[in-house]
């Protein structure tokens, strides 16, 4: 009884601290982090990264920004921990299908054309994007020519998606995405599962490289023929969605392809007259 008091009081504390998260301390804590892990946050959207530093203080019962950056720099596992909330790890196989069915009926007829095709997955968290993409085009016969690049900065993200193990109570949704998405099989031809996980085919594995990058601090490294960086840019500042968007620009190939998220947009970047709107509702461009 004594214990849960004291959980429900520290939890109490830790709800009164994150109301006193303030720019100072977020900027001090980020330069923390890029100091002592080289991880760039800085640039990243102030509002978003309050309310995820909020929910750390609360998790990691931290009474203070100042508690957690020094038990952070203190334990390289508590900044595990942080990495978790600074970064956004949620997605499904084939989130947001419209997007998925562009591509195929857009993009796949330019990239047919191709002997040898790159793709890249810029912010890939947990992988589903890069197998969507991966049986997208084993379906579409391009999957033994092509190399998909899915990069993160969060190294235990990147680890998941390797293994490709998912929960099989997600397949449900998963493949009423693939269905809506164009598929013309069955997902469960892409998986086996196995009590309460699935595993995917390691055919598809075989053609995706799993990497850290960042988009604040790295530059591009590899000429690629799609892009596909969905749900990122939006917890940038504005700057950073510029070099982002300069990043990923530079690995295009000429009349190479950019997909972004749906609430993201090349209307208002410098970057933006060197594209055509391909598919405008679903934010797929084409560099001119």
């Amino acid at each position: 009884m004594t214990n849960k008091i004291g959980e429900s009081e520290a939890a109490v504390e830790a709800v009164e601290a994150v109301e006193a998260v303030e720019d100072r301390q977020l900027a001090h804590l980020l330069d923390a982090v890029f100091r002592k892990y080289h991880y760039d946050f800085r640039s990243y959207a102030a509002a978003s990264l309050k309310r995820r530093v909020r929910a750390a203080l609360i998790q990691l019962r931290c009474q203070s920004v100042a508690a957690l950056e020094e038990q952070m720099l203190d334990d390289p596992k508590t900044f595990t921990a942080l990495l978790r909330y600074l970064t956004v790890q949620v997605s499904d196989l084939f989130r947001d299908p419209e997007y998925f069915r562009a591509i195929r009926e857009k993009v796949v007829p330019y990239l047919k054309t191709y002997p040898s095709l790159k793709v890249w997955v810029a912010g890939c968290a947990t992988g589903e994007e890069a197998y969507s993409l991966a049986i997208l085009l084993a379906e579409e016969g391009l999957l033994e020519r092509t190399l998909i690049y899915a990069t993160d900065i969060n190294p235990e993200s990147l680890r998941t998606a390797e293994a490709g193990i998912f929960d099989v109570e997600r397949f449900t949704r998963f493949s009423e995405n693939y269905l809506s998405a164009g598929g013309t099989g069955s997902l469960s031809d892409y998986y086996a599962a196995r009590y309460s996980s699935a595993l995917l085919d390691r055919r598809l594995k075989r053609s995706i490289l799993f990497s850290d990058h960042s988009l604040a601090t790295d530059s591009a490294f590899a000429e690629v023929q799609l892009v596909s960086c969905r749900n990122v840019l939006i917890y940038f500042d504005r700057q950073l969605q510029d070099r982002a968007l300069g990043v990923l620009r530079e690995s295009l190939c000429r009349r190479g392809f950019l997909g972004l998220g749906n609430k993201e947009s090349l209307r208002f970047s410098p970057h933006g007259p060197a594209f055509r709107e391909l598919v405008a509702e679903e934010r797929l461009y084409q560099l001119l």
